[in-house]
């Protein structure tokens, strides 16, 4: 699959995780490219990783080594634009945590259709996790795994009927 040129400019920015970081484990991945007055996911990291500052229309920055990983940011974000990319999840696969606002959530343990950011299949996933409390206010966290070829590029999934 061809990479998009939305990702290439994603990977230039100095918010990107590097690829050392991914393979490392667990880390944010934001996608914010609007600069509009936000800052939920700046306050919604315990490990201040992310940085948004002043004046509060600057695009988010990450501090890779900062980040945990734990994706409390992916549910904050009023854009859907924060993902978690895990590279070390096994030794082929990765895993993207993704924001979910559909009904029905998906079962864990079942295969979906794994979409690119502009809604085309990439390939199939498996559903791992699906995160839905109280203080998530509506956006569910569906972690899906798939080939880490594929980590890069995943960022919705649909579900197969």
């Amino acid at each position: 699959m061809q990479e998009d040129v939305f990702l290439t400019e994603l990977r230039a920015s100095l918010s990107y995780p590097s690829e050392e970081r991914l393979d490392k484990g667990a880390v944010a991945v934001i996608e914010c490219i609007q600069e509009i007055p936000c800052n939920p996911c700046e306050t919604a990291c315990r490990f201040k990783a992310i940085i948004v500052g002043e004046p509060i229309t600057n695009l988010p920055r990450l501090i890779g080594d900062r980040c945990r990983g734990c994706g409390e940011c992916i549910s904050a974000c009023p854009g859907l634009a924060i993902f978690v990319v895990d590279k070390a999840y096994t030794s082929d696969k990765a895993t993207v945590s993704m924001p979910y606002e559909y009904y029905p959530l998906p079962e864990v343990g079942s295969i979906v259709d794994a979409l690119d950011r502009n809604g085309r299949k990439v390939c199939d996933a498996r559903i791992v996790r699906v995160s839905n409390p109280p203080r998530n206010n509506k956006t569910a966290v569906v972690t899906v795994a798939v080939k880490k070829e594929f980590s890069d590029l995943v960022r919705n999934v649909r579900l197969i009927f």
